[in-house]
């Protein structure tokens, strides 16, 4: 297992394009991959735009990208990478 923290930078949070963008990222890796954010016990699995959606994640709020699999560390690596560029949003 491989995991990495990230905070979300988009101003509107993490709403139905993000969950969109990061659920296309994460069916592309073998791994099963888990968003968690910070301080609670609930997960998400990130290859659900539903599951994501019902985060209901923040400007700010920091997330644990968990991945277990054969390219579980380069899932983590391109998926915090998605969340802390903001998904292309200005």
């Amino acid at each position: 297992m491989y995991a990495q923290k990230a905070t979300i930078q988009n101003e509107a949070g993490f709403h139905i394009r993000p969950a969109q963008l990061f659920s296309e990222k994460a069916v592309q890796f073998q791994s099963t991959i888990l968003l968690k954010p910070e301080g609670t016990t609930t997960t998400a699995d990130a290859k659900s735009i539903l599951n994501l959606m019902t985060l209901g994640l923040e400007k700010g709020a920091v997330v644990l990208i968990e991945a277990d699999g054969p390219d579980e560390q380069e899932a983590v690596a391109q998926l915090a990478a998605l969340i802390e560029s903001g998904f292309g949003e200005a």
